[in-house]
């Protein structure tokens, strides 16, 4: 089946369309731009040089991927914005390409990105991410996988958040954040392990209690991160996701909350 075009769109002849692609009126897509299969791209939509949507994906309207990057240092080189299959851009949100620091910002496959949220360029955005509404993350922001963002959340340049995190709506994050906690409050600090969350994606009951004890060591254990973490391992052999907490609180540059 061919793309469905509204004549009211204006579609670059240069531009690559997928199998049974749809064009809303008024959409607009430059010539560098590549749409995978089944994708819909409602009204008013712009799809700059340099942007890269997958299969099943949906970009509502409004919404803006692939513009040049908020950068003094840009000097208009190209590079790409890439969003991967079953993605959903909602109204207003804004997805810039990246520099030429990393040649590309990347959203994964299977998130939802609400309305007024903004990824800045070289973001490096995981499979299964949540970003409520008005989400704002600074340039070089990395997020691992099954984040979910609360509403008006902002993100520092080069933070990373941890696979499994949920940050509490309006927060502002200046550090890191461990993988599988929930964060919150202001100034942000570790509640304690996103439970919920893991139950719900099917983690063993054996695995959720291994990470627990293990925040429950190093974040409300009266120690500092080294000790909590020397602590921990003198009397256990840390699971691959506690091994993961301690790579990822060992590899922070830019420190994790406690």
């Amino acid at each position: 089946m061919s793309s469905h075009i509204h004549p009211t769109a204006i579609v670059s002849a240069k531009s690559q369309l997928g199998e049974n692609v749809r064009i809303d009126a008024y959409a607009i897509l430059e010539d560098d731009v590549i749409i995978g299969d089944n994708t819909h791209i409602c009204s008013y939509a712009f799809i700059a040089d340099g942007a890269r949507i997958g299969k099943d994906s949906k970009v509502y309207q409004g919404a803006v991927i692939a513009t040049a990057p908020q950068d003094i240092k840009f000097d208009g080189q190209p590079t790409l914005a890439i969003i991967g299959d079953r993605t959903i851009i909602r109204e207003f949100a804004t997805i810039h390409r990246g520099t030429h620091a990393t040649g590309e910002t990347h959203v994964g496959n299977d998130c939802l990105i609400m309305a007024y949220s903004h990824i800045a360029h070289d973001g490096r955005i995981g499979n299964n991410i949540i970003m409520a509404n008005a989400s704002q993350l600074g340039g070089h922001v990395h997020i691992e996988d099954w984040v979910t963002l609360g509403g008006v959340t902002k993100v520092h340049q080069f933070c990373k958040i941890g696979c499994h995190a949920m940050v509490g709506a309006d927060s502002m994050l200046v550090k890191d954040v461990p993988p599988y906690s929930l964060i919150g409050h202001i100034p942000p600090k570790v509640e304690g392990l996103n439970k919920i969350g893991l139950k719900r994606r099917g983690f063993p009951s054996d695995t959720i209690s291994e990470i627990d004890k293990f925040y429950d060591i190093v974040y409300f254990g009266g120690l500092n991160m080294s000790a909590g973490i020397k602590a921990y391992l003198e009397n256990n052999s840390p699971v691959p996701e506690v091994q993961h907490c301690i790579d990822f609180i060992r590899d922070s540059s830019r420190g994790v909350y406690r």
